[in-house]
């Protein structure tokens, strides 16, 4: 067996969200395309919302303050998508009307 070692932790540069997926550019030249419905709020959120990310640190997660929503880049790179429950999401959604 065989463990993954990364040479430099991974670390996002840039953000644009295009249609239906969010675009996550990183400091060692990669780009993630990642389908926004892996992460509901992001994509119940309003354009503007969408909009007003921060990355926090040196890059190591992605927050967007408006939506509550926080993403590791390190879970990008794995594929993990939103580990929100449905009800919880639920929650949120009727905290917004």
């Amino acid at each position: 067996m065989t463990t993954l070692v990364l040479e430099a932790e991974p670390a996002a540069l840039d953000v644009a969200l295009s249609g239906d997926r969010l675009i996550v550019n990183l400091v060692d030249g990669r780009s993630l395309s990642i389908p926004l419905s892996w992460y509901p709020r992001l994509l119940a959120a309003l354009p503007d919302e969408r909009n007003h990310w921060v990355l926090l640190g040196d890059g190591y997660a992605i927050e967007w303050p408006d939506l509550d929503e926080h993403i590791g880049i390190e879970g990008l790179l794995a594929g993990r998508r939103s580990g929100e429950s449905e009800q919880s999401f639920q929650r949120w959604l009727a905290s917004r009307r």
